[in-house]
C-alpha cells in the first residue's frame, strides 16, 4: 500500500520499505513490488522503492483504483507484467487478454439495462451475495446487458400488495439461498407474485424452496404447506429434512456439501439451457423435496426437470406456461465463470431481458 497524504500531495513509500525489509529478515526478497495506490505512480517513486527494496525499477509495478477488478489484468498487462513474470520462471507461454478486453468493454458499455430484484434477508450486506452478484455480471456480459440489482427485504412483504408494490417496475425475480425462518413468508408470496405475473423467476436451494411451498399452497391447495425448517409439525411437509440429517444431532459441516449429478428430464427449459442430459453441480444444504407430494404437485403442472436418481431426490423445477420459472436445490452461483457464465443466470438474464423490452 501507497498512502497519498492529500494535505501535502505526497504518496509515502515508507510503509512498502519496511514491509519489505520485514520480509527480507525472513529470508524473502521479492521480485516484484506491486503498489496498491489511488495515485499514479511517477520515476522518482518507482526509483526510490527500487533503490530501497533491490528491485529492479520495471519490477515496481502500479496497482492503480480501477472501477471494476477485471479491469485490474489489463493494467498489469500495460506494464509488462505478464512478459516479465514469464521471464523470470523461464516460461514461453504467454496468455492472451483479447477476451478479456472485450469482457470490460461490453461490461462498461453493454446496449441493454435489466433489473432484476435480490430478494434475502441479508440485503443490507451485499458481500452476503457477492457470488450471485458476479454471476449476473458473467451473464450480463454474455447477453451484453448492465444487471441492475434491487435489493428487496422479504421480512417486510406480507401481503400480495406488499409484494405488488416491491415489484414494481422489476424485469426479474431471485431468491437466493439461506437458512432459517425469519422473511420465509415473504419469499414465499414473492414466489407467487413472480409466478401469477409471468415475471421471469431463479430460486436457488432456499429459492426453490419457497417456490415448491408456494405451488403447493396456492395451486395444489395445500394450505398448511410448509418445510418443517420453519415449522416442524407442519400438516403437510412439502420440504423435508433430510433422511440421513435427521439423526444428527450436532449439525456442524454435515450437510449435503459439494458435487452432486443431476439427470436432466429432455425437452425442458434446464434442458435446453444446459443442453446437456446429465449435470453436475455443488450443493450446499440439508432439506429437500418431500418426494410424497411430488405426485400430486406434477399432477398440476410443476415439472420436475432434474433429478439425482441415484439419491430419488429433487434437483431442478420449473413451469412450462410461464417465460421462466426455475428452481434448483443447487447453487450454480459458485460455478459461473467471467470466460463463461453459467447457464442458468444466463437463461434468466436473458428472459428477463426480453421482458424488458415488453
Amino acid at each position: 500500500m501507497l498512502p497519498h497524504v492529500f494535505s501535502s500531495g505526497e504518496i509515502k513509500t515508507k510503509p512498502t520499505q519496511h514491509s519489505v525489509m520485514k520480509l527480507r529478515e525472513i529470508g524473502l526478497a521479492p521480485d516484484f513490488i506491486f503498489c496498491r495506490t489511488s495515485q499514479s505512480i511517477n520515476k522518482s517513486i518507482r526509483e526510490k522503492l527500487a533503490l530501497f527494496c533491490n528491485v529492479k525499477p520495471s519490477h515496481v509495478i502500479e496497482n492503480k483504483d480501477v472501477s471494476s477488478i477485471y479491469e485490474v489484468p489489463l493494467l498489469f498487462e500495460k506494464q509488462n507484467v505478464t512478459k516479465m513474470i514469464l521471464n523470470r520462471l523461464q516460461l514461453k507461454n504467454k496468455p492472451s487478454v483479447d477476451k478479456l478486453k472485450k469482457f470490460v468493454n461490453i461490461y462498461k458499455n453493454p446496449n441493454h439495462n435489466v433489473k432484476i430484484a435480490m430478494c434475502g434477508k441479508y440485503t443490507e450486506l451485499h458481500d452476503a451475495y457477492k457470488s450471485i452478484l458476479e454471476s449476473f455480471v458473467h451473464a450480463g456480459v454474455e447477453n451484453n446487458t448492465n444487471v441492475e440489482v434491487a435489493w428487496i427485504n422479504t421480512e417486510k412483504i406480507h401481503t400480495d400488495k406488499d409484494a405488488q408494490k416491491a415489484f414494481k417496475d422489476i424485469d426479474g425475480i431471485l431468491i437466493p439461498g439461506g437458512f432459517g425462518s425469519r422473511g420465509a413468508e415473504g419469499k414465499i408470496l414473492t414466489s407467487k407474485f413472480a409466478r401469477e405475473n409471468k415475471i421471469p423467476f431463479l430460486g436457488i436451494c432456499l429459492g426453490l424452496q419457497c417456490a415448491v411451498i408456494d405451488f403447493a399452497r396456492h395451486v395444489c391447495d395445500l394450505k398448511n404447506a410448509n418445510s418443517t425448517e420453519f415449522n416442524s409439525k407442519c400438516k403437510h411437509p412439502v420440504i423435508e429434512i433430510m433422511e440421513s440429517q435427521k439423526a444428527i444431532k450436532i449439525k456442524g459441516g454435515t450437510m449435503r456439501l459439494g458435487s452432486y449429478k443431476c439427470d436432466i428430464e429432455p425437452k425442458t427449459k434446464v434442458a435446453k439451457t444446459y443442453k446437456k442430459k446429465t449435470i453436475h453441480e455443488r450443493h450446499r444444504h440439508r432439506w429437500e423435496v418431500n418426494n410424497k407430494y411430488v405426485k400430486q404437485m406434477r399432477s398440476k403442472g410443476l415439472i420436475f426437470s432434474g433429478m439425482n436418481k441415484d439419491l430419488g431426490v429433487v434437483e431442478t423445477i420449473e413451469l412450462d406456461n410461464h417465460p421462466w420459472f426455475v428452481g434448483c436445490q443447487f447453487h450454480p452461483e459458485l460455478k459461473s465463470r467471467l470466460d463463461k457464465a453459467h447457464p442458468l443466470f444466463y437463461g434468466f438474464v436473458n428472459a428477463s431481458l426480453k421482458k424488458s423490452k415488453k
